[in-house]
């Protein structure tokens, strides 16, 4: 297949960077989310920090979910070759 190759950005070097970039979004995400529970339960303001934390468990999610597609295309092209 003759496609046009960004040699700089494989799919490989995509699939490296974006899954565990995903993973540690995932986390921070989570532990903004928690956090922001934590001070509802003590009556401070959490709504911006609740609000910032679901925003990063969804990019997050959708990085890891990027790397996996790279993945995915990563090892259908080593079949080819």
């Amino acid at each position: 297949m003759n496609r046009p190759y960004n040699f700089f950005m494989t799919p490989k070097r995509k699939w490296q960077i974006f899954s565990p970039l995903g993973l540690v979004l995932v986390g921070l995400g989570l532990s903004l989310t928690d956090h922001a529970a934590y001070l509802k339960s003590q009556g401070e303001p959490w709504f911006w920090l609740g609000t910032l934390g679901l925003t990063v468990v969804n990019s997050g999610l959708a990085f890891f979910a990027d790397g996996v597609k790279n993945r995915v295309v990563y090892e259908l092209r080593q079949q080819q070759d």
